[in-house]
């Protein structure tokens, strides 16, 4: 196991190696963790603060634009090659859309 130090893994060195590489992860967590707190999701709930209108789609951050959404439904929009969205519609949303059912999550 790496970062082992007397038979004890050491989450904190492995973390800030981490970070370290990733400087770009750690702001985005931050920016999903200041989103959740506005919306006033605790921890451990089990939901991410999601957009209303996609930023991708000319929407802002601003708290208006923000709704509480499983983290499913959130993370499962269908992607161009440059990152953004290509539909307003999340995969899922788009099955439940295609069979008659409601759009979920706001």
């Amino acid at each position: 196991m790496p970062y082992m130090t007397n038979g004890h893994r050491d989450y904190s060195k492995e973390k800030r190696l981490y970070e370290d590489k990733h400087p770009e992860r750690k702001v985005a967590r931050a920016e999903r963790n200041k989103a959740r707190r506005e919306l006033g999701l605790k921890v451990g709930d089990k939901r991410d603060a999601g957009h209303i209108k996609a930023v991708s789609k000319g929407g802002t951050d601003a708290k208006s634009n923000l709704a509480p959404q499983s983290r499913s439904a959130n993370r499962s929009f269908a992607r161009n090659p440059d990152g953004s969205m290509k539909s307003e519609l999340s995969k899922k949303e788009a099955a439940a859309h295609k069979k008659g059912g409601e759009r979920k999550g706001y």
